[in-house]
């Protein structure tokens, strides 16, 4: 069978890639084109456009490029036309998948799969509909989305996360501190990670406060996880003359060593959950009092971090909007470093999150119910 996908950022090359792997293993066949990222090309097939030529994030850089957005929209459109796929199978970022949806359906009537919902619970809710009637099937991976749709009259899947697959099967799993520290050239003393985002415009954004926060704790050293995708000369204005390191890569890996870490919103804030690390969420946004606003009058979710927003309830302070400030992020990270009762509340609600994702496989479940449909 031939498979098309369209991917667009770093976290859904991640999980793809290890739903290519598990479709080969349903169709021994099975062939692949997409719009992904190096861990997609690394399965096998064909790299249309890779995701750092697609990915415009905020009004405004959406605006400036919107000549690139519509002529990637051409050419994706064009090059399934071409490949004729059996299945379609889209992965979050839905200002672009969901006009691919539309397509496919109407113009080629081939079956559209949607793996990694996009977020029609927090905002846009309008395009429920668009959903409803463009894909044959949703492959959710967070557990409230199941509900969500049921009361939109949306029978959707909910296959587990991939994220807890992607944790459990790591590499270097039972690496030790001094392993870890020695492969790096690092001083022996406790790593507080920083996670800054996988964007550049996030990254500009979040990773100099979150510079500024972490000074005076000269017990701990600070490491920051490269985004996959992002050149390594674009961290170099923000960590010139501190004795700090950045490493690519290895995310998992800084993760399971660190005593803590500073993460914006997103898949990193579950991934550092589920590795067992206390974390302060902080993104910075522009126009604070503007973005407050418009989270309290126009967002329809209660919390911006995927660890509070399975759990229903608080269990990471988020620092974003006009919340967000150095002191804030201090204070927090303070807390999480020497309040022993505080950081052990946080750790297990982490446990009671892991309950609530359920267990692996996720990507199984999602190539089973594909290439059951299409068989």
């Amino acid at each position: 069978m031939k498979y098309y996908f369209v991917v667009g950022e770093a976290s859904g090359d991640l999980h793809t890639s290890n739903l290519m792997k598990s479709l080969k293993e349903y169709d021994k066949n099975a062939d692949f084109r997409f719009f992904g990222g190096d861990l997609m090309a690394a399965q096998g097939g064909t790299l249309v456009k890779h995701y750092r030529e697609t990915a415009f994030m905020g009004f405004a850089p959406v605006v400036m490029n919107a000549r690139t957005i519509l002529n990637n929209l051409k050419l994706c459109k064009k090059d399934i036309t071409n490949y004729r796929p059996d299945a379609v199978v889209l992965v979050d970022y839905p200002g672009f998948n969901l006009k691919i949806a539309k397509f496919v359906k109407t113009q080629l009537n081939i079956p559209v799969f949607y793996y990694i919902s996009p977020k029609v619970w927090a905002w846009k809710e309008y395009r429920v509909e668009s959903l409803k009637k463009y894909v044959d099937e949703m492959l959710c991976i967070l557990p409230f989305e199941v509900n969500f749709y049921k009361k939109r009259g949306y029978e959707v899947h909910y296959v587990g996360n991939p994220s807890v697959d992607e944790i459990n099967t790591r590499n270097y799993k039972d690496e030790t501190f001094s392993e870890f520290i020695t492969a790096n050239k690092l001083p022996d003393r406790p790593i507080i990670a920083l996670l800054a985002g996988s964007r550049k415009q996030e990254i500009s954004r979040n990773l100099p406060p979150m510079l500024q926060a972490v000074k005076g704790f000269e017990d701990y050293q600070f490491v920051i996880a490269g985004a996959p995708g992002i050149e390594p000369h674009f961290y170099d204005d923000f960590v010139k003359g501190l004795p700090l390191k950045v490493l690519f890569n290895q995310t998992y890996r800084i993760l399971a060593q660190s005593q803590a870490a500073l993460v914006t919103s997103g898949t990193a804030t579950l991934e550092t959950a589920l590795l067992n690390v206390p974390q302060v969420v902080c993104y910075r946004t522009p126009m604070p009092k503007l973005s407050y606003w418009a989270f309290k009058n126009i967002l329809h979710t209660p919390y911006i971090s995927l660890v509070n927003l399975i759990c229903g309830r608080e269990i990471v302070m988020e620092f974003f909007a006009k919340s967000f400030t150095v002191d804030n992020i201090r204070k927090e990270l303070i807390q999480l470093l020497h309040v022993k009762n505080y950081r052990k509340n946080m750790l297990d609600n982490y446990a009671e999150m892991r309950r609530i994702l359920g267990g692996t496989d996720a990507s199984k479940k999602a190539a089973e119910i594909i290439t059951q449909k299409i068989s």
